[in-house]
């Protein structure tokens, strides 16, 4: 099952995972939403280096899952359920993250 999710009318990729029974959403997308950056590879890259910790459990935050692309291809992009990207948004110093932070 494919989806879209809207964040204040913005596009968030999504797909659902029958065997673990959860959602993985586009880790850029979101990402994207809250910085409104230019080039939110380059930030993820910056965030990474700003919250070491946060570098050093990427790899069990986000992991790869097929979405559509902007293509309309399907690809493999970093996506996580909701617990991993919580965790990506209190490393974003964005007034739009705050209210998801703890």
């Amino acid at each position: 099952m494919h989806n879209i999710k809207l964040f204040e009318s913005k596009q968030i990729r999504s797909i659902w995972n029958e065997t673990e029974q959860k959602w993985y959403f586009s880790v850029q997308d979101v990402v994207e939403i809250l910085t409104e950056s230019a080039d939110v590879k380059q930030y993820i890259k910056k965030m990474l280096s700003r919250d070491e910790q946060l570098k050093s459990n990427w790899g069990t935050i986000c992991t790869l899952v097929e979405m559509e692309a902007t293509d309309g291809k399907m690809r493999k992009i970093q996506g996580s359920d909701t617990k991993g990207l919580l965790r990506i948004i209190q490393s974003i110093p964005s007034p739009k993250a705050e209210p998801f932070k703890l």
